[in-house]
């Protein structure tokens, strides 16, 4: 290990808030396109002298994906006149226009949908000179929802999948065919499933129903209908076909051949990031075990990928490549041996893997899986937020549940999810099932590098029936500024709940919002579909498969500002193949919170 002088991020475009998600990476460095684009850079590299023309400046990324050093380029082209000039791939970039006077063997055009951007340069270009482009690596237009623009969003609907099969630990992907819901389109579904080295062990279509229903894919399923010995690695999948948004979701169970492997997690962001954090320190006794999937062609350098104490400049690195599309678990141990809980970690992952999840082993060998979230490097302290205070009521809420307290430790660890948050002033309310509040306190202003944890169930003591209805209920942490503080908006926490009866422990972590109020706050209250505020949602909840399982939907009905006194909220259930067999409405009268649980 070592010292991470200076993050060198890939340089690649995935996500920001403005634009949203950038397709170009997904397009560069798909499964079936990485082969194509080898074989590009094989035939490229056969020429004495190549112009390289990059328009829409997708030069620098492939540059980030693939070795192009092969490449013997003469010059680099560029449409715009504010990027003439500038360093792209190594070379001082030059207007197009010059391109007539170049002594060259082939033009190497660094973008899809090429055949009109060539159409503009024809004139520039010598006579039965050779012209390639990515269009050389296009995927086959049964993938394509939009083949007039190949980097539609909707046309790289992917995700990656931890997945296991192996020493008795299995991995369930559920997730459902929400799409058909906007379309009458087929929507389709590749997959291709990695081993921990980054090769491709088996690629195949699932068969969809046309209806909204639910997708299941199981590892031991599948081991056995394609003949696979053992595994653990990652599961790439793409939706095809799709309409209204290109978002996989999804709920990922683990869960083993007997009860020390029984955890679940959902879906990972598509979009690499630069930071992750939520990542906590090990207790004594346990092993905390971050999932690296390289979710890109080209492999993770040595020391590219690091981690640091939340609220410390120091970055440790690990000191080993990871291939292409490979799987590693980085024992957080190795790089911080004496790190404990509640200490936390700040991933440095260089855009080199989407959303990673991370596995808690505890001194029993039982096994809980959860996630990172992405750590926002793009906001700034927002002023507003603690004038809004009076006219927004609670504003920004963070909601999460208390579980019955005569079972479970209900521990609470509030997580910064922003390189600009310094500090997190705010105020915990506890709630009980009726949305009575049993207990308020003011956590003051937590520093970034000194987060402690909470234990709600010693805040609460001994509550009686009537105090405490059920025993469960749920909390809310808000921005408190009597201490001083500042805010931004984007407040997490990560939840600890421990079984004291059957032994097991999960994490889960949450994010703030503004809700239900008609008043609205920059994009908040957030909706999913039209201009805010968002004053509904829809929620798919799978079932347990196993006999003796109950499947339990913890519900909370936060309220920024006085809102309605009963929630309008329907449960749905329906089969496989997405047909409706029950729907009932389950606000039954409670002002704040609700919880139901099916057979």
């Amino acid at each position: 290990m070592q010292a991470l002088a200076q993050e060198l991020p890939l340089k690649i475009k995935t996500f920001n808030n403005t634009g949203g998600s950038s397709a170009l990476f997904k397009a560069l460095g798909h499964p079936l396109t990485s082969p194509k684009i080898h074989s590009l850079i094989k035939t490229l590299s056969s020429f004495k002298r190549v112009a390289v023309y990059d328009p829409l400046g997708a030069a620098e990324e492939l540059e980030a994906l693939y070795d192009i050093s092969k490449i013997k380029i003469a010059a680099v082209f560029v449409q715009n006149v504010n990027d003439i000039g500038k360093q792209v791939i190594g070379n001082m970039a030059q207007p197009v226009t010059g391109l007539k006077n170049m002594d060259i063997d082939a033009v190497f055009v660094t973008a899809f949908d090429a055949a009109r951007l060539t159409a503009q340069i024809q004139h520039l270009l010598p006579k039965g000179i050779t012209v390639l482009s990515f269009d050389e690596a296009r995927l086959t237009d049964e993938f394509l929802t939009n083949s007039r623009n190949y980097l539609d969003n909707l046309n790289f609907a992917t995700n990656f999948v931890l997945f296991r099969e192996e020493a008795g630990h299995h991995t369930r992907l559920i997730t459902a065919n929400y799409w058909a819901g906007y379309s009458t389109k087929i929507v389709g579904l590749w997959c291709c499933l990695f081993d921990k080295d980054g090769k491709v062990l088996a690629q195949w279509n699932e068969k969809l129903e046309k209806s909204a229903h639910t997708i299941t894919l199981d590892s031991v399923e599948i081991k056995k209908r394609l003949g696979l010995s053992s595994f653990t690695g990652s599961l790439f999948v793409h939706f095809t076909g799709i309409a209204g948004h290109d978002v996989v979701k999804y709920a990922l169970d683990m869960y083993g051949d007997d009860d020390s492997v029984l955890s679940c997690t959902h879906d990972a962001n598509s979009w690499p990031a630069d930071l992750y954090a939520g990542l906590p320190a090990p207790h004594e006794g346990e092993q905390v075990l971050l999932w690296v999937q390289n979710s890109h062609p080209c492999p993770v350098p040595a020391n590219g990928i690091g981690l640091s104490l939340m609220g410390s400049e120091e970055v440790l690195t690990f000191d080993k490549p990871i291939a292409g599309f490979a799987t590693y678990a980085l024992d957080v141990a190795k790089l911080f041996p004496k790190a404990r809980w509640p200490q936390q970690f700040e991933v440095h992952a260089g855009k080199y893997f989407v959303r990673p999840r991370y596995e808690v082993i505890d001194r029993k060998g039982q096994r809980l899986i959860a996630h990172t979230n992405v750590e926002r490097t793009d906001l700034k302290v927002d002023p507003g937020i603690p004038a809004i205070g009076k006219t927004m009521g609670k504003g920004y809420i963070l909601p999460a549940p208390v579980l019955p307290i005569g079972r479970w430790q209900n521990i609470l660890l509030p997580t910064p999810m922003s390189t600009c948050q310094k500090n997190l002033p705010l105020m915990l309310g506890i709630y009980n099932s009726k949305g009575q509040q049993a207990g308020q306190l003011s956590l003051g202003k937590l520093e970034r590098s000194n987060i402690k944890d909470i234990n709600i169930n010693n805040l609460l003591g001994k509550r009686s029936e009537s105090e405490f209805p059920g025993g469960f209920g749920h909390i809310e942490l808000t921005y408190d500024f009597s201490h001083g503080g500042e805010a931004d908006g984007w407040l997490h926490a990560l939840m600890r709940y421990e079984d004291t009866r059957a032994g097991h422990n999960t994490e889960t972590s949450f994010g703030s919002h503004i809700f239900n109020t008609v008043l609205v706050y920059k994009n908040e209250p957030q909706s999913y579909a039209g201009r805010p505020p968002g004053l509904s949602t829809r929620l798919f909840l799978r079932l347990g498969r196993e006999e003796g399982t109950d499947t339990l939907c913890h519900l909370i009905y936060p309220a920024s500002t006085p809102w309605h006194a009963q929630s309008e909220t329907d449960l749905i259930l329906s089969d496989s193949k997405g047909t409706e067999l029950i729907k009932k409405n389950c606000a039954y009268g409670l002002r704040w919170f609700f919880a139901l649980a099916l057979p």
